[in-house]
């Protein structure tokens, strides 16, 4: 692999460190404690082509790739990670999968608005009783002439609340058990279509999560993503991509707090010099460092891998995995750098350390990164 940015990559990832350091660090503390969806500075990253990066120009998107994308969440989360989360869906795991997937009608539809940030998107797979076990799916399209009606409820849904649209997966046959699961693209505002509710969170709090509910929910069949019986497939295939953001995202929750770290190990004075002449605080950061470089590395490695179209599900699931326990590990000696002053909110590395949680879960907890690894160690019989 070769770690060589090419300037495309350069460009994109200084355009987001440009926009998180003016536009979003000034409200990060204040959206996160108000909870509070920021749809101007969404807006702004959909005009600074954020929000589609790996698309194609002549789709709405910047025309960049899976290391670019990478490069700009991380530069994002390292100032807010709700900012990143948000992103990191849109291009991941709505963009991705109606481009990869979508016909040329779903894709001047579903598609274009959401890469050239007009619109955004959002991507609806769990259920109460369908987390980590996605095949066990209970929600329903049946098939009505030339409609599908859905009926069912989905939870936990990233921008489910602020979407104009969302990648929804149902059973059309549940004979076939995760081979009967389909993919269907549905607008806000289609009867039979509810946002039930906002989740309030530990972290990531300006980025909204939702409940979804659909009652008699009618759709074109042209709004399905792929043949009947595909949508388990996209799904997984989605979620490895999504991944990639996601450590990426944690690489920039770890990389915030530790830059939080060394400027307040610089300043701090304990016993007449600073804490970071104190052997143990050096032992820390150094810690720090090293682990997130390592995290960037395997997060690169699986864009790279993506991008090439080599196989890459292990290698987004290793750097999912090392980037989240990376993400909360420094986020908690972050805080312990910090000491009393790391337990308030008006320290950054306190909001860091909430927001580091949820890596280790979403999108495939740490557990399930361990499964995923090993059954790919297991068919292929190498890490690579």
């Amino acid at each position: 692999m070769n770690v060589d940015l090419t300037d495309e990559q350069r460009m994109i990832q200084a355009v987001a460190r440009e926009f998180a350091e003016k536009d979003v660090r000034p409200i990060a503390a204040a959206i996160d404690r108000e909870a509070r969806f920021p749809r101007e500075t969404v807006r702004r990253m959909g005009e600074l082509g954020l929000l589609g990066i790996a698309i194609p120009e002549a789709q709405g998107g910047s025309g960049g790739d899976a290391l670019a994308c990478a490069l700009a969440v991380e530069e994002i989360a390292r100032v807010c990670a709700s900012h990143a989360v948000i992103m990191s869906v849109n291009n991941s795991l709505y963009c991705d999968p109606v481009h990869r997937f979508g016909t040329v009608a779903q894709q001047e539809r579903f598609l274009t608005p959401f890469a050239s940030g007009q619109k955004l998107g959002c991507f609806s797979l769990t259920e109460p009783e369908a987390g980590s076990d996605a095949r066990n799916q209970s929600t329903l399209a049946r098939r009505d002439g030339g409609d599908y009606v859905l009926d069912g409820r989905k939870i936990f849904v990233t921008n489910g609340r602020e979407a104009d649209a969302v990648l929804v997966f149902a059973q059309t046959d549940r004979a076939r058990r995760h081979r009967g699961i389909s993919a269907f693209l549905v607008e806000k505002g289609t009867p039979g279509f509810t946002v039930v509710k906002t989740e309030e969170k530990l972290g990531i709090r300006a980025s909204d999560t939702a409940e979804l509910l659909f009652e008699g929910c009618r759709i074109p069949a042209s709004h399905r993503l792929g043949a009947e019986g595909d949508g388990f497939a996209i799904a997984m295939q989605t979620l490895d991509g999504g991944r990639i953001g996601i450590a990426a995202q944690a690489v920039g929750i770890a990389a915030g707090a530790y830059e939080c770290s060394v400027a307040y190990a610089r300043e701090r004075k304990s016993f007449g010099v600073p804490i970071g002449q104190h052997q143990m605080v050096q032992w820390m950061l150094a810690d720090m460092a090293v682990s997130i470089e390592a995290a960037r590395m395997l997060t690169w490695r699986a864009a790279w891998l993506k991008e090439r179209g080599a196989a890459w599900g292990a290698a987004a699931a290793m750097a999912k995995l090392f980037a989240a326990e990376t993400a909360m590990k420094v986020a908690t000696d972050a805080v312990q750098v910090h000491g009393g002053y790391g337990f308030l909110a008006d320290y950054p590395v306190e909001r860091y350390f909430r927001d580091a949680k949820i890596t280790q879960i979403y999108e495939g907890t740490s557990q399930i990164q361990k499964l995923v690894i090993a059954r790919r160690l297991l068919e292929a019989g190498s890490a690579a």
